[in-house]
């Protein structure tokens, strides 16, 4: 089925990333910013986190939202593919971007989850079992050798 989120306030850090896992995203509008703020405060990005955002973004908004932490306005987040509409009434305009784009309809088809699968696949291989435990270690042994490197700059 289609998931979407409402984002109806400020939405920073993991409320971001956890609306990213949706299908579609209605930014707060007037109030309330996107913001994946990791990099104002020295938190990396993990693996599976940072896949989620590179998969659903074009390369250019995944390198202002994760490189910048750019904090987002509604109307910004739509121009730059973060969000899908704004939603200034809230559950009205979810609704109405329901039935606009015919959501409730298109699964009864019984083929929706398959594209869905088949559209993330890559996404889901990459965040799932083993594909994750290879990216863990890759980051770890990263991270591990960057620790080295800046213990050696000191010396």
């Amino acid at each position: 089925m289609p998931t979407i989120a409402l984002l109806n306030g400020h939405t920073y850090a993991g409320g971001l990333m956890l609306s990213m896992a949706h299908d579609y995203r209605l930014a707060p509008a007037p109030k309330g910013f996107l913001c994946l703020n990791e990099v104002l405060f020295g938190a990396p990005l993990k693996p599976a986190m940072a896949a989620i955002f590179r998969h659903k973004l074009t390369p250019q908004a995944y390198r202002t939202v994760a490189l910048e932490g750019r904090r987002f306005s509604g109307p910004q987040a739509v121009d730059a593919g973060i969000a899908d509409a704004l939603a200034p009434n809230g559950v009205a305009d979810a609704l109405a971007f329901v039935k606009e784009r015919d959501l409730l309809e298109k699964p009864k088809a019984g083929v929706y989850g398959t594209i869905k699968a088949e559209m993330y696949k890559v996404l889901v291989a990459e965040i799932n079992g083993a594909g994750l435990a290879a990216e863990e270690k890759r980051f770890d042994e990263d991270q591990r050798r960057e620790a080295d490197r800046r213990e050696f700059g000191k010396v």
